[in-house]
Parts: structure tokens; C-alpha cells; sequence
């Protein structure tokens, strides 16, 4: 009943029930699921659940249950664990309140042990992870909006750009989490359309039309990129100066992975540089002036050119505008930075305007669609 890896047995099913039916359980027989005088022609041939019916004695009395797991099955939104936990934890609730709905009993999880562990009356989940030493890396950024940069700066940018290029090299052949992740940049909640949907409305910025068009172009980028699969890699998701640590010299960790295992290594790319692009603009504006300044124009310089040597991704101008667009809109989002100011707000929108109304750009040109260095 499930993978060798966390299978749903009689034993651990014994183990479980007397805890969540609140008596003694005697486990009489597993069996797979089927619909009385159901015959062979269902015409359908394929179902998200895996479920089986378990014949039990509670307290002397006859009791039937079934078990349900979504298929690990790749697509449909189904592909990771988590998006698996999901659907158990919403179902758990929605089938409760939903009027004549069979009830559900419990949910849990299983352990690779074969143990099934009681999640039902959770209602909020947490992670515990180990702390990393290090300075945020978005610290060295601000710190260079009245400093020089130093050696130092440049290898690090050097050396997050190895990191990815390297990261990169992990391909998988899976259409689907390529589609997935393509998918996700247009429609996800943290993603193109969900932040637009967050914008304030009406935003003198950003008003209707212009968030309007910025999704239709959206939309064509992803039936314009969702067919390039073999560039499925593994990838970080969220791959910026806040989670980012950095200790001595180049010596780093990485926070918060976010969105999935697998995705297009533009987004990381995205992620990283646009920041520098950012802190560039902010260097601009405090001094009265426009563009992308040093040193932050010469990072984005360095850590593309390294990438690109690494990578040797010749495909990188053809797919990074669109996610550009959606680290650009972030950005210049007035709750994420509510402090900017309107002139560089609005340098960041016209600029993710502009990647997703083209098409494919040269990545060590993007500095120039903010205008001349100052």
C-alpha cells in the first residue's frame, strides 16, 4: 500500500487507530478499493488518489475506513511531497464542512519506518532548521552605497556566480516540472500574478491596464519558454542577497530554497542580479542622478560574465526577461519596499515593462535599459 519507503501496513495501522477512534483496534484486512458491481469498462482510466479500504474491529464492532494518498505521480501540481501534505491537510478540513461529505477521520503522515503519525488537529506547521553563521549578503550591498568596493566584493560576486553555474549542471528529463515551474511564474501566488494582485489598486504607478498588459505579455512568455525542458536543473528558487550569509572571504551558506527542486536556472540568475541593478539605481538616486552607478554596474558585469563563462548557457538572453520582470515588480512593490522613491519605483516597473514587452536581450547589456552609468 505505497512505496517501500514510508508504506501503509496492518502493523502500523495497529498502532495508529486505538489513538485516534479512542478504544482497542483490531486490523482484519487491507484490500484496494473498489466500487460495488463496478465492472471492467470504467471509462476512467486515471485518478489522483491512491485509496484502500481497511476492515477493522473497534471495541468488538464492525468498522470499515479508507485510506487515501494522493499518487506521487509527476504533474498536476503533484510532484513534491509537500504538494502531496496539501492535499491531505485541506481535505481533512473541507470534507468536515461541506454538508452530506462522507467526514474524514484523521490525517497524518508516515514516517520511512512504516509509522503513521496523527497531523489532524494541527493547525499550523513549523520548521526547525540549524543557524548558520555570517553577515547577510545584502549588508555588503548597502554598505558599498557610500563605500567603494573592494577585491573582496568582486570575488564574492565571482564566486555566487560559480556557485550557480555549478549548481546548474544537474539536469533532469521531467517536462513536467519544467512546465510546472514556467507556470508557476505566471500564475503562482508569490509570483507574477500574485504579486500584481497585491499591489495596491489603484496604484498611480502601476495603474489597471499597464498590470493588465504586463500578464498578457506574461502568458505568451510562458507558451514561449514552457516547450524548453531539457533546461530543467536544480535550483534554489529564491537565490537573493537576504538569504544569502556570508563568513570569511567567499565562504557562504544559502537560506530559504523555495518553490521546488527543479526549475530554469534564469530564475536564480534573475534572483541575484537584479538586486545589484537595485542597490545601482539607489546609488543613483542619493547623488540626484539616474542609471545604474558603480560599483554595482561592475558586480552585475562580473557575476554575469562568470556565470556565462561557467554555464557556457547560450540559451540565458532568450528566457531571463520574464523573470526579471516578476524580481523587478517585487521590488518596486510598496509593501515589500515601502522607502524607495517614487523615481526609483518607477525605473524598476518601466524596466519590467520593457523585459516583458521584448524579447530576448544580451544579459551583459541589462544595465543599459536603466540609461548611461552616471
Amino acid at each position: 500500500m505505497g512505496s517501500a519507503a514510508g508504506t501503509i501496513g496492518a502493523a502500523g495501522l495497529a498502532r495508529y487507530l486505538p489513538g485516534v477512534l479512542g478504544g482497542p483496534v483490531e486490523v482484519l484486512a487491507l484490500r484496494p478499493l473498489k466500487v460495488a458491481d463496478a465492472g471492467s469498462d470504467d471509462p476512467k482510466g486515471f485518478g489522483y488518489g491512491v485509496p484502500f479500504e481497511v476492515e477493522c474491529l473497534v471495541g468488538g464492532t464492525p468498522r470499515f475506513f479508507v485510506v487515501a494518498r494522493t499518487r506521487p505521480v509527476q504533474g498536476f501540481g503533484h510532484d513534491y511531497p509537500a504538494d502531496r501534505a496539501w492535499q491531505a491537510l485541506y481535505a481533512h478540513t473541507a470534507y468536515n464542512g461541506f454538508p452530506r461529505h462522507v467526514k474524514s477521520v484523521d490525517v497524518g503522515l508516515v514516517r520511512p519506518s512504516g509509522e503513521l503519525v496523527s497531523a489532524g488537529d494541527a493547525v499550523e506547521f513549523f520548521q526547525l532548521v540549524e543557524k548558520a553563521a555570517g553577515t547577510p549578503y545584502w549588508l555588503d550591498l548597502e554598505h558599498m552605497l557610500e563605500a567603494p568596493a573592494c577585491p573582496l566584493d568582486t570575488e564574492r560576486a565571482r564566486e555566487l556566480a560559480r556557485f550557480l553555474a555549478e549548481t546548474h549542471t544537474a539536469r533532469r528529463s521531467e517536462p513536467t516540472l519544467y512546465e510546472r515551474r514556467i507556470r508557476e511564474l505566471v500564475g503562482h501566488g508569490e509570483c507574477l500574478m500574485g504579486i500584481l494582485d497585491s499591489y495596491p489598486h489603484p496604484f498611480p504607478l502601476l495603474p489597471p491596464e499597464e498590470c493588465e498588459a504586463l500578464e498578457r505579455a506574461a502568458v505568451s512568455w510562458r507558451w514561449r519558454l514552457r516547450g524548453r525542458t531539457r533546461r530543467l536543473s536544480w535550483v534554489h528558487g529564491d537565490f537573493h542577497p537576504w538569504n544569502l550569509l556570508f563568513r570569511e572571504g567567499t565562504d557562504f551558506s544559502v537560506l530559504d530554497r523555495s518553490r521546488g527542486e527543479w526549475g530554469e536556472p534564469a530564475d536564480d540568475v534573475a534572483a541575484l542580479s537584479v538586486n545589484y541593478l537595485f542597490f545601482g539605481l539607489r546609488r543613483s538616486a542619493s547623488g540626484g542622478g539616474a542609471g545604474v552607478a558603480e560599483p554595482f554596474r561592475g558586480l552585475f558585469g562580473t557575476f554575469i560574465d562568470t556565470y556565462l563563462g561557467q554555464s557556457r548557457d547560450g540559451e540565458l538572453g532568450e528566457v531571463l526577461p520574464p523573470f526579471l520582470a516578476f524580481r523587478a515588480l517585487v521590488i518596486a512593490h510598496p509593501r515589500w519596499y515601502p522607502a524607495l522613491p517614487d523615481e526609483t519605483r518607477a525605473a524598476l516597473l518601466r524596466f519590467a515593462r520593457l523585459m516583458m514587452g521584448g524579447g530576448a536581450v544580451d544579459p551583459a547589456g541589462i544595465p543599459a535599459a536603466f540609461g548611461p552609468a552616471p
